[in-house]
């Protein structure tokens, strides 16, 4: 129904014009009060259609509640008030009044619409409802209250305001009175249309608990579930739910709401510290019924039952004892206080109940021999013999020695490692090594690469998501600091992570606490934190593309490793390391390596460092074919990569040669010729460069310096 249905609604008439126009307008509204089903259609068609015969500000509907002897707002259509009354309409319409009020009952003991001028009702009757002094605070003076019935029974009023006195005239009295009981059928038909809602929304809720409980993974879930249904559709609380141990016998507490109780928390906790058997009386009578028993409180305490002293604290009548089983199986018993439950609903939630335990006792069991495997798996397990035994990090140059040193020194601490250096340079390596050689070395080392993830999902995978959380959260996730809790986590290439996650991130390891996507629950953590980059994060810093706060969080103790261009006397002993291992890998053997191809690995200048060398050991390795290594491929364009950067400043041509040509040489350890020797690396041939070095008095001591 909307205006278009009132079409005479475009020019209302300010006053009675005659009596057909009146007759007129009253059956047209007795007409459409027959159609309306909804608040919103009532209050519109009912204001909009008595303006027509006579003036008013507003309009209010009350209801009856004889349960609780009050009454309240239904419906009310304020727009035309006086505009100082609106602010305290909102809570006038939210509070409950008392039948019994003296002006009230003087109200009801009319049997026709009445007339009250408010400045006499409040001389009257001091202690009036409120709205009647807020009404005439706000410049109403007299208001039209008529009784609403159904079957002689009175279910209400209708309230009209006027900010004038004398306006409701006996004529206007006997329209309203005559409406009265059109209006009265009306809003009886909204209410029982509301009831037919209120039923259908049940069964919503009820689906909505059956798909929302299919989902549970957890007892905390599984909880939030149970104590939202029971709340919001049966407005009441979880008194107990005991669940049956693998003996068959004892029934332990799994899940109460302790706020049920009140003052008698205390008592009620230890009431569930009691590790009942299936012989219990009460539990006894309920496992052997079929839909459970219903104990009525008064009763209970008459005949000396001890939990119902505990039951009367509530107030409520009736405490509802039901057996919860899976199938066949006999999963444990639930008890819920009420004045009054529909059996029918409430075996429906224990069906769903007892489902969800039994999903949830699977998965633990599931998870239980998960943790057990991921523990029994060596390769995921990787441990290293002695505390400070850095075996599988080859290399033992000056720089290197150094890197074990720090190593060694921060290891069995709980300080957060920033690992820094070259892609390529083995930070992952020396991360998993301070995690082994740790107190947490027993549990996994959780790995998260900040570069390989998409900005949207960093905050998932770190934290965690509820379902639900995010379109496509079908589940439940447990993110990487949560699986890390007592262990560590390697957070690599630390220097990508956007923004808005650095600040979360922050959080988590300031607070050592951190909540799931979607989730309210505060979870504590334990996280010996490594993390590793690339990047200078002073320069992104700077930059404005790292938070400050967290580089500071970070650089706790730093380790930076060299990269292999310094670590020339490493080279060696990496090639026989990855000859070894990608011959035993490849089953191609390697008896004897060339020792040009040691001259020429060191003669290059690795941009990829460790990874890239590795990389070309494999290559290398399947391309031989008669055991021999003659020669690695390395790239003839990489050199231009990672050279050290030489300042010229103001220099002629000729100085700048010299440099460049000595710096080659250094690196070449001496060798002008032949593979991996200057030359090679300056593309001129070996006699050229020769004369080039006498000519510019480039001696040994230059290079071997």
């Amino acid at each position: 129904m909307n205006k278009a249905d009132f079409p005479e609604f475009e020019t209302p008439v300010p006053t009675i014009s005659s009596l057909e126009q009146e007759r007129k307008i009253l059956l047209d509204l007795g007409s459409d009060l027959t159609r309306v089903r909804d608040k919103s259609d009532l209050i519109m068609l009912f204001t909009k259609r008595l303006k027509t015969l006579f003036n008013f500000t507003h309009c209010i509907i009350t209801l009856f509640d004889y349960k609780t002897d009050t009454y309240g707002a239904f419906l009310y259509d304020i727009s035309t008030s006086p505009i100082n009354i609106h602010p305290k309409y909102p809570k006038l319409f939210a509070t409950r009044f008392p039948l019994n009020e003296p002006f009230i009952k003087k109200a009801l003991a009319a049997k026709v619409p009445v007339s009250f001028i408010l400045e006499e009702v409040i001389k009257e009757f001091p202690q009036c409802p409120a709205y009647i002094k807020v009404n005439y605070e706000g410049g109403i003076r007299e208001i039209l209250m008529t009784k609403l019935q159904h079957a002689e029974q009175p279910i209400g009023f209708m309230h009209l305001y006027s900010t004038t006195t004398g306006s409701f005239t006996p004529d206007i009295r006997s329209i309203v009175s005559r409406i009265a009981p059109q209006l009265s059928s009306a809003v009886t038909n909204i209410i029982k249309n509301e009831d037919v809602l209120e039923k259908e929304q049940e069964k919503s809720f009820l689906l909505d608990f059956s798909v929302d409980i299919a989902h549970v993974r957890t007892k905390t879930e599984l909880q939030e579930a149970i104590f939202k249904v029971l709340d919001k559709l049966l407005h009441t609380k979880l008194a107990m739910i005991r669940v049956l141990e693998e003996d068959g016998i004892h029934l332990p507490a799994y899940m109460h709401d302790p706020t049920l109780f009140g003052k008698s928390r205390i008592y009620s906790e230890e009431m569930a510290a009691n590790r009942i058997t299936i012989d219990e009386p009460y539990t006894a009578k309920v496992l052997a019924s079929i839909d459970g028993l219903v104990f009525n409180v008064e009763e209970e305490l008459r005949s000396g039952n001890d939990y119902a002293k505990l039951w009367k604290t509530t107030g409520l009548r009736n405490m509802y004892g039901l057996p919860l089983r899976a199938g066949d199986k006999l999963i444990g018993t639930i008890w819920i206080l009420a004045d009054r439950l529909s059996r029918l609903m409430l075996r429906g939630i224990c069906a769903q109940i007892s489902i969800a335990i039994a999903n949830i006792q699977a998965n633990e069991k599931l998870q239980a021999y998960k943790r057990r495997l991921e523990e029994e798996n060596d390769y995921l397990r990787e441990q290293i013999s002695t505390i400070y035994n850095f075996s599988e990090i080859v290399g033992n140059g000056d720089k290197m020695q150094q890197v074990y040193r720090l190593m060694s020194l921060v290891a069995d601490s709980n300080a957060t490692v920033l690992v820094l250096g070259e892609t390529g340079t083995g930070k992952e390596l020396i991360a998993r090594a301070l995690h082994n050689a740790s107190p947490r070395k027993d549990k996994l080392m959780v790995k998260v690469n900040c570069a390989a993830l998409p900005a949207n999902l960093i905050e998932s995978e770190l934290f965690g998501h509820e379902r639900g959380a995010f379109t496509g959260a079908i589940d439940r996730r447990i993110g990487k600091f949560e699986l890390a809790n007592q262990s560590t986590l390697f957070l690599d290439e630390i220097g990508e992570m956007p923004l808005e996650a650095q600040s979360k991130l922050l959080r988590v390891i300031q607070e050592r606490e951190l909540e799931r996507l979607g989730g309210k629950q505060t979870i504590k953590i334990d996280v010996r934190l490594i993390a590793a980059t690339n990047r200078n994060l002073e320069e992104e810093v700077k930059a404005g593309r790292f938070r400050a706060d967290l580089y500071y969080r970070l650089n706790v103790f730093p380790i930076t490793l060299p990269p292999l261009r310094d670590r020339a006397e490493d080279i060696e002993p990496l090639m026989h390391y990855f000859v070894e291992k990608f011959s035993r890998n490849t089953g191609r053997k390697i008896r004897k390596i060339k020792p040009s191809v040691i001259q020429q690995l060191k003669s290059y200048t690795w941009p990829g460092n460790v990874r890239e060398l590795e990389h070309l050991i494999e290559r290398s390795v399947l391309l031989t074919t008669d055991g021999m290594l003659n020669e690695v491929y390395i790239p003839q364009n990489s050199d231009t990569g990672k050279e050290q950067q030489i300042y010229f400043g103001n220099r002629t041509l000729e100085e700048m040669e010299r440099s460049y040509i000595i710096e080659v040489l250094k690196r070449c350890m001496g060798k002008i010729s032949g593979i991996g020797g200057a030359a090679e690396i300056l593309n001129i041939p070996g006699n050229t460069l020769h004369s080039k070095m006498k000519k510019l008095g480039i001696t040994k001591a230059d290079y071997f310096s």
